[in-house]
């Protein structure tokens, strides 16, 4: 099938690296395709941008494709890896005193993201890239853990404006979020949208303890971390963003538990949740590009149900990952709107947006004085047209 959509070689040999398990035939078209690649600026740059560097430099080490590489490329490849395993270390180091906190007043805390699945499908070999550490608890606690840990060092983000103190659990995919020490803490509350907070309580209660470091931890059961990470690449794109780091995840949940995930209760789940054409659109480049086998059914439902323009999506976010306009800022700003609960914490959103705090406004227009700052406050005004438009 790749044959037929006129992917570089640069293009497929990132697609085919982007996994964990190769048979020999998928090995000796690796091969080929570094024989074949001439720009291995652009291939650097693919791997950099997707954030895939340190698992492309571990595949190509493993499967004995390094000495068919160039020296630079592996050697930039090498320091990716090495930079992206050192960080990796420290959050696994860093994390066990925030657990032992956060059980100290026995919230759950379920992780989610990079490092669930580092611990899990890749084996906690440093090669999954991520930048902070994503913990879900329930709504009822969020305010209580994130006061902890205030309360323990840790540094929150500036709130965008006062108004939204009272939006804290409902607004936003996460609360803001909290640091100290090099270690980055986002605390999340629901994962599947406002209408199926339902399917965010069955990931919480059903997923499975881990000890981590001595402390206790959870993570999400297969099934219900494949549909969420579908659903987050979902909100990406929906941004006209995306990247092969998300689709990788996917790609490796399935090669450690595909029977777990796909089948009826997979199809199932998207038809109580509605998102029958949000999973099919992000299998459709699994099977089609990255090669991914399917059964039958799934195959079906990807047939009925994967949106026309899926591939050329894909192949799109391949070539241009991120600083992408969003294709309608209105319809995305209505979207997290929708999320929030309550005529009257909308209109809290809507004013907190409108007039943010003075030094929210000067850090985002890079102004140098007060009077620069005060002058772009008529622009926030410009967002009345989302509602509208």
């Amino acid at each position: 099938m790749t044959e037929s959509l006129n992917l570089r070689t640069e293009e497929q040999l990132l697609c085919g690296l982007c996994r964990l398990s190769f048979s020999s035939a998928q090995t000796e078209k690796l091969k080929s395709c570094i024989g074949n690649t001439n720009d291995w600026d652009y291939f650097l740059s693919l791997a950099r941008n997707h954030g895939v560097s340190a698992l492309v430099y571990h595949n190509s080490n493993r499967l004995g494709l390094t000495d068919l590489i160039p020296p630079a490329v592996t050697g930039s490849l090498r320091n990716s890896y090495m930079i992206n395993l050192s960080r990796n270390s420290g959050f696994l180091v860093k994390m066990p005193p925030v657990l032992k906190l956060l059980n100290s007043r026995n919230i759950k805390t379920v992780l989610l993201k990079g490092l669930a699945l580092e611990l899990t499908v890749y084996g906690n070999s440093g090669v999954r890239q991520m930048t902070d550490v994503d913990i879900l608890v329930s709504p009822e606690n969020a305010l209580a853990a994130r006061q902890v840990l205030i309360e323990n060092g840790f540094v929150s983000k500036p709130l965008k404006s006062v108004l939204y103190k009272p939006l804290l659990t409902c607004s936003g995919k996460h609360l803001p979020s909290l640091s100290a020490e090099g270690l980055s803490v986002e605390i999340h509350t629901g994962l599947f949208g406002k209408k199926n907070s339902c399917l965010t309580r069955k990931l919480y209660d059903e997923s499975p303890e881990k000890d981590l470091g001595g402390e206790k931890a959870y993570i999400p059961s297969p099934l219900m971390f494949f549909a969420y990470l579908v659903r987050h690449l979902w909100l990406h794109e929906m941004k006209n963003e995306s990247q092969l780091r998300l689709y990788a995840d996917l790609v490796v949940l399935i090669e450690k538990y595909h029977g777990e995930i796909l089948g009826p209760s997979l199809t199932g789940l998207c038809e109580k949740a509605g998102m029958n054409e949000i999973m099919a659109t992000r299998l459709r480049p699994l099977r089609d590009v990255l090669e991914i086998s399917f059964p039958d059914d799934i195959n079906n439902f990807i047939d009925e149900w994967a949106a026309p323009d899926s591939l050329d999506k894909f192949l799109f976010f391949l070539k241009s990952p991120g600083n992408n306009p969003p294709v309608s800022r209105a319809r995305l700003y209505r979207y997290h709107l929708g999320e929030i609960p309550g005529f009257h914490r909308k209109l809290l959103f809507i004013a907190g947006d409108l007039f943010p705090s003075f030094e929210f406004m000067k850090n985002r227009y890079a102004c140098r004085s007060r009077l620069e700052t005060l002058m772009y406050y008529p622009l926030r005004l410009g967002k009345l047209w989302y509602l509208i438009g």
